[in-house]
């Protein structure tokens, strides 16, 4: 038989761990995830940023699309989602049209229809011209575009999107980065399914390690 104190001990010591989501221990770095060598900054203020590193002309982001839309609508209080558009090479166009739309506040009908057009219609559409008249043809200013695709402000944003792709050790997409601190993705996590999982669990660890350094 246990002594009281001894037995009292070992019933908090159950209750603290019982409390802490298990969730926190489910998932295993360096096959589920991967730690940045050096965290890198965000953009979210106080939140968890949840960051996706994504191309357009990549099939695989196209087919997660759907399934990070429905998720990032059931993202927890304190988590911020933004994207990072692949702006290398080939990509910059894209990048640019991203961020032109964005300064418009119209990126909200870029984004889906840019995807569609490339992967549903089979549209060719990697130069300033043919970016300009899409715009036109879903219903933004093609002078307002070609005037934003071309600004200081697109240009500097293309510019730290190439940075931040190198900081993040980005090789394929998609990918997402929780925080500045870490790195995942689908074919990382095993499929879809696990890779929410992965995310979810990271997100929670860091809300978690938020609110804890806010108690002390």
């Amino acid at each position: 038989m246990l002594r009281p104190l001894r037995a009292s001990v070992l019933v908090c010591l159950l209750a603290v761990v019982l409390f802490i989501p298990l969730q926190l221990w489910a998932v295993d770095e360096g096959i589920d995830y991967s730690t940045l060598k050096v965290a890198q900054p965000t953009e979210t203020g106080n939140q968890v940023e949840v960051l996706e590193v994504f191309w357009y002309s990549c099939p695989h982001c196209w087919h997660l699309e759907p399934t990070m839309q429905s998720w990032v609508a059931t993202l927890p209080a304190g988590a911020a989602f933004r994207r990072l558009p692949g702006a290398e090479g080939r990509l910059e166009p894209h990048a640019r049209a991203h961020y032109a739309a964005e300064l418009m506040g119209k990126l909200d009908v870029l984004h889906p229809a840019l995807f569609k057009a490339i992967h549903v219609d089979k549209r060719t559409l990697w130069t300033e011209d043919a970016l300009v008249e899409f715009a036109g043809q879903i219903g933004l200013d093609e002078q307002e575009f070609r005037a934003a695709f071309n600004s200081f402000a697109v240009d500097t944003k293309v510019r730290k999107a190439q940075d931040m792709s190198r900081r993040y050790g980005i090789d394929g997409v998609p990918a997402v980065i929780i925080n500045g601190k870490y790195r995942t993705s689908p074919s990382q996590a095993g499929d879809q399914e696990r890779f929410i999982e992965v995310m979810n669990t990271l997100i929670a660890r860091e809300l978690a390690a938020k609110g804890a350094a806010a108690d002390q």
